[in-house]
């Protein structure tokens, strides 16, 4: 009896084990965000624009930076973990709090606002700050650039924008979660992160993984970030999309740069001591026909708008390939150190294009470039889109053609009254090994508006580059240079260079107005 009540006992402690076992919810991964995502575009739409305190809507831009937290209120800091986080305060242009909750064993659990954790300056509101209000975003910091010290290298802050950097980089362009309706004439929707997760890493971790619910008035979505930080900060992102309303263009992968002038520009006409001012160059492109594009970038007099057929896009990303201090001279802004941002993505996407948008801007305060892949049709509001990529902030020479690279554009006054001379240099694969006497050739495209005059290909000898020069004109047989000048269309071009019938460099790409 003994023995049969014993073997009762233990087997109804292991039924019990198992079914404990059974009923354990299971780990927080992206099906949860997505499960919200979908039930969030099923609803009307509700906008918490608006739920800082007035007082802290109203404060200057000094004001704001003048609270700043507190390092040793770093989350994780007395656990020796590889990654610690810190917290912005709402105020000024962050007008809406983000719920941030912290995945613990699986386990996720809200992470309360702590006044606390910042010293608030000069300023005398704090007493007036609600202790529930919550944070405006956050940033988390590693040993990237040594292992003494943990520097901060990935910033969520502000709609759905974030940024990263790869060792000794500072910060410089941005990316996005999701582009609504950019440049489009009824106006662009700026889609938000409402809600993260972020999972505690463990002590021997290189990477940390966030989730994010993303919201607006036409679009919710699903994400999940795995960031490595290093020589190069690497985030595989994955991204389900829904719609609660159509939208005319859906921007994927976004990036947001600056350009102000640049080696194609006249810096004098800036009456500025810098010869160049921007956090990318050019935009770089990998098409499915494993055909590599460079298109300088530029401060258009009026908005430039350019797109690329681009079905199943292989990269794409906006660059900063100039990496010359002396190129820029700003001990401040040090825009030689600006991190390029390519993304590669994971699969096929399908038909789709490549948008460029160039904004026209007065002031390096300005964010006004603008890049995304866009699907050549959207799905029906409640239906998944997903999208999965990698995103790489890194220096220009870790991504690189297999081809010759353009290594500049200059542009000026050709001999004739409205004519303009192009000069461009390539260097780098099979170029590198052709003699100098080499027969090569340029092929030279000029779009509708123009003709080209005279094109030149010959070696650098000073610094062992392949120089094209090429002058173009407006065509008045195609009657688009007789507009007003104000009217003025783009004219497209395309050059490569190339030995017999084969190109050797990837595809510049440019536009201009004569």
């Amino acid at each position: 009896m003994r023995f049969k009540a014993f073997g009762f006992v233990a087997g109804l402690f292991l039924f019990v084990l198992t079914n404990q076992a059974i009923a354990q919810p299971a780990p927080f991964g992206l099906e949860n965000v997505v499960a919200l995502a979908r039930d969030l575009a099923a609803k009307p739409f509700e906008d918490n624009q608006g739920q800082v305190p007035q007082i802290l809507r109203d404060i200057s831009y000094d004001q704001w930076r003048d609270i700043r937290f507190d390092p040793e209120k770093s989350l994780w800091r007395d656990e020796k973990l590889p990654f610690e986080l810190q917290f912005f305060h709402p105020g000024l242009f962050y007008d809406r709090t983000v719920a941030i909750n912290i995945i613990d064993k699986d386990a996720p659990a809200r992470l309360d606002f702590d006044t606390t954790a910042f010293n608030y300056g000069g300023n005398n509101f704090a007493g007036q700050i609600p202790a529930d209000m919550g944070y405006a975003g956050f940033r988390i910091h590693s040993a990237i650039n040594t292992k003494k010290y943990l520097d901060e290298f990935l910033v969520f802050l502000g709609a759905s924008y974030f940024r990263a950097v790869g060792k000794g980089q500072h910060y410089g362009l941005s990316a996005r979660g999701l582009a609504v309706d950019t440049a489009e004439a009824t106006g662009e929707e700026f889609p938000f992160f409402k809600e993260f997760w972020i999972v505690k890493p463990g002590k021997k971790d290189k990477s940390i993984v966030i989730y994010a619910l993303l919201d607006s008035r036409r679009v919710t979505g699903a994400f999940r970030f795995d960031a490595t930080p290093g020589a190069e900060t690497v985030m595989d992102v994955e991204s389900v999309v829904f719609l609660r309303e159509p939208v005319a263009r859906l921007g994927i992968a976004p990036l947001t740069s600056m350009f102000i002038f640049g080696e194609n520009s006249n810096p004098r006409v800036n009456d500025d001591f810098r010869p160049e001012v921007h956090d990318s160059d050019g935009l770089m492109a990998r098409f499915e026909n494993e055909e590599w594009l460079w298109r300088p970038l530029q401060n258009p007099k009026t908005l430039a708008v350019n797109v690329f057929n681009a079905p199943n896009i292989r990269g794409m990303g906006l660059m900063q390939r100039d990496t010359d201090f002396d190129n820029y001279l700003d001990l401040e802004a040090r825009y030689e150190a600006r991190p390029s941002a390519w993304i590669e993505p994971k699969g096929d996407w399908g038909p789709g294009q490549l948008h460029l948008v160039q904004i026209p801007s007065p002031e390096e305060i300005h964010d006004n470039i603008v890049s995304f892949w866009a699907p050549e049709v959207t799905p029906e509001p409640g239906k998944p889109l997903r999208f999965d990529y990698r995103a790489r902030w890194t220096a220009p020479h870790r991504v690189t053609s297999p081809e010759g690279q353009v290594i500049f554009t200059r542009t000026a006054k050709g001999k004739g009254e409205r004519s303009r001379l192009f000069v461009l240099e390539f260097a780098g694969g099979k170029l590198d090994d052709l003699p100098d006497d080499a027969a090569l050739d340029a092929n030279v495209w000029i779009g509708e508006g123009g003709k080209l005059l005279e094109k030149r290909v010959y070696k650098n000898q000073v610094t062992g580059n392949w120089r094209l020069a090429f002058e173009i004109e407006p065509d008045a047989s195609s009657g688009l240079s007789l507009v007003l000048s104000d009217k003025r269309p783009f004219i497209e071009m395309r050059a490569t260079l190339q030995h017999g019938m084969a190109p050797l460099t990837e595809t510049w790409s440019y536009a201009i107005k004569l």
